[in-house]
């Protein structure tokens, strides 16, 4: 390098496989003035010591699709550079021992297929087959994935980096930053001992140093170290060298093949965290002492699965330390808190199956401004206020590692640093017998134990223990009136003198309207991709108020304040801890909340869609009638100090039409029948509200610019290649829990989005995106014959272009 460089279109931190990566896609997409620093050498954190397991499939279908781009990316990468990676597609083998876990992976197996992955359930004598050395007397099943396979980790690294120069990246190591510059809410460039460099772009690829880096600019990057060991052997005799990879999650263990011999771990139940107070000075290429006695539990597993173990030569125990996450997803994305400052970190042990896929999206990202797909399961702005203590994320993340490999239940809850966040009403409701989920720190009532029974979810893959004290929450909706404790919602203030311009700009919907009002809608990218579903009330000539779902909060107010336009008098503020929520849903929520408030809650008097304030137990109440059961209802907004009068109040009135407590699942039940759609499921960053079935609320008639317009005009112009469809299936013994693959006529044409049980209709819902090259019309959707794909096995059901249930017209939809 002739000299230091003092600017940089984009300063990369860090020099592992996810930097590198990130750097050679940018010099891909034609990206100049790209520097990588490198504290140490390239490698030397915990890229070196990795594995090297390549797997893909995931429970989402773009998380797959980029772990599907890492293996496309190794397998050319040799050829194009001239380094050896180490890559071999030897497939990857998933072993199950008993019937919940062969359930898992045949579900696994049709999610693989649902998103274009070919995956095989296997006898245990095909799985032995492919894995001699293996013991198979309890294993009752297994899937293979013939694409995944393994790779040397810093080959890897060092390939991607002579690629990024070649593309013109200047790596720099033995560089490190001490210092990250900022002005007015954006990064302007880093300082290291060798310099500093002014930069548009920085983004912080920094492995388990990654929170540090964070901390240099008021970035919060949720990780914890925590130590993993993992056995190397000397050669074995009958190890062939296509071995499979091998997971064994039920005795949480996996293996590969290296020169002949093992490579075997696992994923312990008492992990051990690592670096509490800091990683010291000093920590390149370096490894934690080998302990044994926390290791003997999981040679013990190893050996019962792996005989040849006992009389193998060990070459090494290796203990490195690897960056985990409190919900076992790494970290993607632009950070909240500071403009053109982009996080790729935490990679839980599956850097290297990420790390070519997670770089393309993370450059293309910084190229773009916006995500290249909807990325949410790993997108930085999932976390929220609870993420930014340590303990609570160190607390959490060990859980987390613990479930690496243990049984993915549907629905299932982790229980640890729990409660953080609770609504005024939460000793009243526990009282009562509410169990508990937990959503960005919140605790919500998920359902209601009668008397007599433990408010605790049993997990099943078939109907779980909750599943008929749902059915009477739901009933009472349908029936009678439920009321929900919705205090968790993310509720923000659009204030200012340019409120409304602000507002016409980034909403899809028509949200110039008089105050008094409410109106749904959607909030679109440039692509016309939904970024956010809230529900927007009118308060005033300069005021708005916002409510959003509870896990979206950092993600939509990111969104929202970033697409204010410049010079515009628009200010967004949080306002979501001063009120409390209680949704009054049902045929008798009129009857319910004119008794408690003394107000006219007729028709006339207080239309769908509109808002009032009324006053309860002495507490003005801000009532939105608006629903998202499909049954008359009101959302209550009020002070929080106000809600035990408020709740005492409503459960008095609406005690003679035999009010209820309900829960989230009930939610759940209650908006599938009625086929409301979900952000983060059934609607996206990946979906226009076109193809989403949601163009009623868009403003493409008026003559009005929204961020958005332009690729919803002309997407409106040709004819719509997927569009969302309810799916039913009658028979109660199947269970629906999305991701299902959809057939028609025999033709692969989508997976569900998100599925369940119907009360009220008695049958399975499920809603998912029928696709078609040449075009989705009505005609052509309704005239084929449809099947799902259930945990392996094709059912018949039935295709639904409206809702199954209509309470305005008292019946059910066939």
């Amino acid at each position: 390098m002739a000299s230091f460089p003092t600017h940089a279109r984009a300063v990369i931190i860090g020099g592992g496989i996810v930097g590198c990566s990130t750097a050679y896609h940018l010099a891909k997409l034609g990206w100049k003035e790209v520097v990588l620093l490198e504290r140490n050498k390239l490698t030397s954190g915990s890229t070196w010591h990795a594995a090297g397991l390549v797997g893909q499939l995931r429970t989402s279908a773009n998380i797959t699709q980029l772990l599907k781009n890492s293996v496309e990316l190794y397998r050319k990468l040799e050829a194009e550079t001239g380094l050896s990676t180490g890559w071999k597609m030897n497939g990857g083998l998933r072993l199950a021992c008993n019937p919940e876990r062969l359930t898992e992976i045949k579900r696994q197996a049709t999610t693989a297929h649902s998103f274009g992955l070919a995956m095989e359930v296997l006898t245990p004598s095909e799985a032995q087959k492919l894995w001699p050395p293996m013991r198979v007397d309890d294993v009752v099943g297994a899937a293979f994935l013939p694409t995944d396979g393994q790779a040397n980790p810093a080959d890897i690294t060092q390939a991607l980096a002579k690629g990024a120069r070649a593309g013109g990246v200047t790596i720099i190591e033995d560089c490190r930053v001490t210092a990250i510059t900022t002005k007015q809410g954006r990064v302007t460039g880093v300082v290291t001992a060798q310099g500093a460099i002014t930069a548009d772009v920085v983004v912080n690829c920094a492995g388990q140093w990654a929170r540090e880096v964070g901390k240099l600019c008021g970035v919060n990057v949720a990780l914890q170290s925590v130590q993993h060991q993992y056995l190397v052997t000397e050669p074995i005799d009958g190890v062939p060298r296509n071995l499979p990879t091998l997971r064994d999650p039920d005795r949480l263990i996996y293996g590969k093949e290296e020169v002949g011999g093992l490579v075997v771990g696992g994923y312990e139940p008492n992990p051990i965290a690592w670096a509490l107070k800091g990683i010291p000075e000093g920590f390149h290429f370096s490894l934690l002492d080998s302990d044994w006695d926390h290791f003997e539990p999981m040679m013990g597993r190893l050996l019962g699965r792996i005989p040849a173990l006992e009389t193998a030569g060990i070459k090494q125990l290796i203990n490195g330390p690897e960056s985990f996450t409190p919900d076992g997803n790494f970290i993607l994305g632009e950070a909240p808190e500071l403009k053109n400052f982009y996080v790729g970190a935490g990679f839980n042990a599956f850097g290297i199956a990420s790390g070519g896929g997670a770089g393309k999206a993370l450059a293309e990202w910084v190229a773009a401004g916006e995500s290249p797909m909807d990325l949410w399961p790993v997108d930085i702005r999932r976390f929220g206020s609870v993420h930014q203590d340590p303990q609570w994320v160190l607390t959490r993340t060990l859980e987390a590692y613990a479930h690496h490999y243990s049984m993915a239940w549907p629905h299932e809850e982790l229980e640890s640093a729990r409660p953080v966040r609770v609504s005024p009403l939460y000793e009243r409701l526990k009282a009562q017998g509410a169990c508990f989920g937990s959503k960005l720190g919140w605790e919500r009532p998920n359902w209601f134990a009668p008397d007599g029974v433990e408010p605790k979810d049993i997990y099943s893959y078939e109907r779980q223990n909750w599943f008929d004290h749902v059915g009477a929450e739901h009933q009472a909706v349908r029936e009678r009136v439920g009321v929900f404790d919705q205090t968790s919602f993310a509720k923000f203030m659009m204030i200012g003198r340019d409120a409304e311009l602000a507002m016409s700009w980034i909403c899809a919907n028509d949200v110039a309207k008089a105050p008094g009002r409410l109106i749904y809608t959607q909030m679109l990218n440039r692509q016309g991709g939904i970024e956010c579903d809230v529900t927007v009330t009118r308060l005033t000539e300069e005021s708005y108020y916002i409510i959003t779902g509870t896990g979206f909060a950092t993600h939509d107010f990111s969104w929202i304040e970033r697409a204010i336009p410049q010079g515009l008098d628009a200010r967004l503020i949080d306002v979501t801890s001063a009120f409390a929520v209680l949704s009054v849903m049902g045929p008798r929520s009129r009857d319910t909340l004119s008794a408690a408030s003394g107000a006219d809650s007729s028709n006339a008097a207080f239309p769908f869609g509109s808002w009032q304030t009324v006053m309860i137990a002495g507490t003005p109440v801000r009532a939105l009638r608006v629903t998202y059961v499909g049954e008359l209802g009101w959302e209550l907004h009020f002070p929080v100090e106000c809600a035990g009068a408020v709740y005492d109040a409503v459960m008095a009135a609406g005690q003679p039409h035999g009010i209820v407590n309900t829960g989230y699942r009930a939610i759940e039940s209650l908006r599938l029948e009625k086929g409301y759609r979900a952000w983060g499921s059934d609607i996206g960053p990946d979906h226009t509200p076109l193809e989403a079935g949601l163009g009623w609320a868009v403003k493409l008639k008026q003559n009005t610019p929204f961020l958005g317009r332009e690729a919803l005009a002309k997407q409106a112009l040709g004819p719509l290649k997927k569009r969302l469809a309810g799916f039913s299936v009658e028979n109660p013994a199947i269970v629906l829990l999305g991701r299902e693959t959809i057939f028609r006529d025999g033709k692969q044409v989508g997976w569900l989005t998100s599925a369940g049980w119907g009360y009220t209709v008695s049958r399975n819902i499920g809603y998912g995106y029928v696709r078609n090259p040449e075009g989705v019309p009505t005609d052509w959707l309704k005239s084929g014959r449809y099947e799902l794909e259930v945990a392996a096995e094709r059912v018949p059901a039935q295709i639904h272009l409206d809702a199954l249930y209509d309470p305005s017209m008292s019946r059910i939809k066939a």
